[in-house]
Order: structure tokens, then sequence, then C-alpha cells
């Protein structure tokens, strides 16, 4: 379905964690009035993202709500006057140098939009030397269409993107990878001299960062390595747009596209959303849950977060919202595991998923790390799709990640 902007709601509900790194500070109290594009939150530490406010209005409160994958954080709330007021806009920019452009992404606050909300402009400056960027344009993740509806409508823009982000970063080769369920926007893209469109199976993880720079350049990025060891720097297409934005339009990133779909919602959309929208408002907006709905998801299917209620709200990460039957999903318990080595062999890493889970049942995540190999697992979730088990793999998979941060693994 072609973009849709959606109304904007009575109230919104920002999140100060909506990013990979410290959350962001607060700039505003309640009781203040903001417009639309104002600072409300500002970078907590060096990995970090300002916030902005998605409509203007009275903030009423800063409190602490859940986030879909049933972990809490800060929200500013704020109740909605809708005069879409605007009346502090990033400033004109005089020149578009490197130093310049890196400036003006990270005041805007813009963070991969893929999913990982990395703030871009650290991803901008690795430590080592790269020589080429990666765009993602795979979107290999099953139902969304929300990157393919933006390469598709909005080609132009996101093209003058990629080229501020290769100028960000100061190389001259870009590649574009695309699946080719999408030649439309193959084509299009191969209109232009500047970048090497790279037509990608159709499979999934292709879409991942290492398996994406392997597909255009042929570069492998080892076991614990950061793809600018390879030379390489991946962003993702909407990510590019949002540069687009904030470079020629003065417009910080306070909303974006998402894709709502699944058997289970009436009227599958793409939307244009702000920041903090509720997704109760979403659903009823799309004509509501069909009767037989059966599951929640924040994303994708295969690694989006089953959500426990619809009383959640959109944030700069948030590509889909999808509202599933019992015909698409496996609601089934799970039973023990048989060693049959379908997740090992599945496994697009070439780990080891079953002693991830096994350790992490058993509560050694360390083992989990060293006989499994979590800490170089992308999450793709490819390992619980096959296993015939259907054993909370993926879960266990965060769990050690998570116990292991903590103790500093």
């Amino acid at each position: 379905m072609p973009i849709e902007a959606m109304p904007s709601p009575d109230i919104v509900a920002i999140s100060l964690s909506q990013h990979i790194g410290k959350p962001s500070v607060p700039v505003v109290n309640p009781g203040d009035m903001v417009s639309v594009g104002q600072l409300i939150a500002s970078e907590g530490g060096f990995v970090g993202a300002n916030i902005y406010s998605s409509v203007s209005g009275k903030v009423t409160a800063i409190e602490e709500r859940y986030n879909p994958n049933g972990t809490k954080s800060n929200y500013i709330v704020i109740e909605n006057d809708k005069n879409d007021w605007s009346a502090q806009p990033l400033p004109e920019m005089e020149d578009k140098t490197a130093g310049s452009i890196l400036q003006r992404i990270r005041l805007a606050g813009i963070v991969g939009m893929g999913g990982a909300g990395f703030p871009t402009a650290v991803k901008l400056m690795p430590k080592q030397a790269v020589d080429c960027l990666v765009i993602n344009g795979a979107e290999c993740e099953p139902y969304l269409t929300c990157d393919y509806r933006l390469m598709k409508e909005k080609t132009d823009e996101i093209h003058t993107g990629i080229m501020l982000l290769a100028k960000a970063l100061k190389v001259n080769k870009v590649y574009i990878g695309i699946e080719r369920n999408k030649p439309d926007c193959i084509k299009a893209f191969s209109a232009y001299d500047d970048i090497t469109v790279v037509d990608l199976k159709k499979r999934y993880p292709m879409g991942s960062e290492k398996h994406l720079i392997y597909s255009c350049t042929g570069r492998k990025v080892g076991l614990g390595k950061l793809p600018a060891d390879a030379g390489a720097v991946v962003q993702n297409v909407a990510t590019a747009y949002a540069v687009y934005e904030a470079v020629e339009l003065n417009k910080p990133l306070y909303e974006r596209v998402m894709t709502v779909s699944g058997k289970g919602i009436r009227h599958p959309k793409n939307l244009l959303v702000r920041n903090g929208t509720p997704l109760d408002m979403i659903i009823t907006y799309c004509g509501g849950m069909r009767d037989d709905s059966a599951m929640m998801i924040a994303g994708g299917p295969m690694m989006g977060p089953t959500m426990l209620s619809s009383n959640l709200y959109t944030t700069k990460t948030t590509s889909g919202l999808l509202v599933t039957t019992s015909d698409e999903v496996d609601l089934t318990g799970p039973t023990p595991c048989i060693n049959c080595g379908r997740c090992a062999e599945a496994c697009p890493m070439r780990l080891q998923p079953m002693l991830i889970d096994f350790y992490a049942q058993a509560g050694d995540f360390e083992k989990a790390a060293k006989y499994g190999g979590v800490k170089n697992c992308i999450n793709c979730g490819t390992c619980a799709y096959v296993c015939p088990a259907k054993r909370s793999i993926v879960q266990s998979i965060m769990l050690s990640k998570k116990k292991l941060a903590e103790g500093g693994k």
C-alpha cells in the first residue's frame, strides 16, 4: 500500500531510550509548552541521540512506561493541541562539508532506522579507515514493506541522502543492496551512475550487515569484528531519507514510515506516524483487529518481540506492527530439545543455538558464549523458526546477551 500520513494523536508518549546508548536527558518539564520539532531531550553521552517533539502542545508528565520488549523506560508525555505549531526548525546550513553534514545528522537525532537504533553520527566516525558505504534496501523481514514504499516513492530524496552520507564518511564507493523481489526499485536506483546497485537473492536474512557487506563487496567481516574492520559502513534507506530531510529541509527526526500488517488487522497500511503515537490509535485507524487475531508483534515476525498489550508507543525504530491470526503463528508451547541440529544447520552465522539455549536455561551464560557463540548472534530468529520443538531460543539468546553485558563480558 502507498504511504499514508496518519493524523496526529491526541497524546504522544516519547521514549527517552529509543536508541542504542545512554538514555536522553529531558530539557523540558511538565507544564512546558512545546512545538513540532522542538528539542525535548538531549543526548545523554557520545553514544546517544537528541529527541524532538512530534506535536505541539503541553508536556503533562515525564514518567516510566513499558517498552514493546517488556522493559521500562522514561517517557515524555505531551498533550497535542492539534495546532502543529512549528517555531524551531533546525537552522539553515551555510555549507555542506563533511563535518557540517555530520554535525547536522547528530543534531537532528538520527539513528539507524532499520531496527538497531545505533546513533548514525557515531557510526559515521569509525576508528578504522573505510572506503565504501553500503546501503541496506533488502528489507528481507517478512510482511514489512515500509522501506520498499520509501524507495519507490522517495527515490530522488533517498539518493540525495545517500550522497550526503557518503560525503560525511568521505568515501566514493557506494553500494545499495536490494532484493530481487523489488525489481522496480532496482531499476529506479540503477539510473544513478554514482551508486552500484546489487540485486540480492530473495533469502532471509539478506539484510544483516555482515551478509549484506559480503553480497555487495565480497568482503567478509570476521566473528567479533565490525563492518568498519572490512572497510565498510552500512546504513538503512530510511536513515538516508532522514538525513535528506535533516540537511535539505532542516527537519529533525520526529516521524517515520511503518508497516501495519498481518491477517489480524482489517486494513493493512504503510503509515507515516509521529514519534510516540499510541499503538492502540494505529490499530483503530487501520480498522481494528479481527476477532480471530492471536498475536501482536513489534516489527517483523522473525526479529520483532511479541507484545502483551497494545498500550505502547512508536519510536524512531518502529518499522512495523503485526497483528497475526492463529494460522500465521504457532501457538503451541515448547517441548524438550531433541538435539536434531536444525537450528545449527540453519544459522547464518554458523553458531550452535541449541547450546546457547541449553546453557542459558541452566544459568551458565559464559558457556553460552564459549560453546554456543551467543555474542556473535545477529538475532535473526531463524533458529527458533526451524525448531521442531518450538524452543524459546531467541529469548535464551537475548537473556544471555543481557546477563553477559551486565557482567562486563
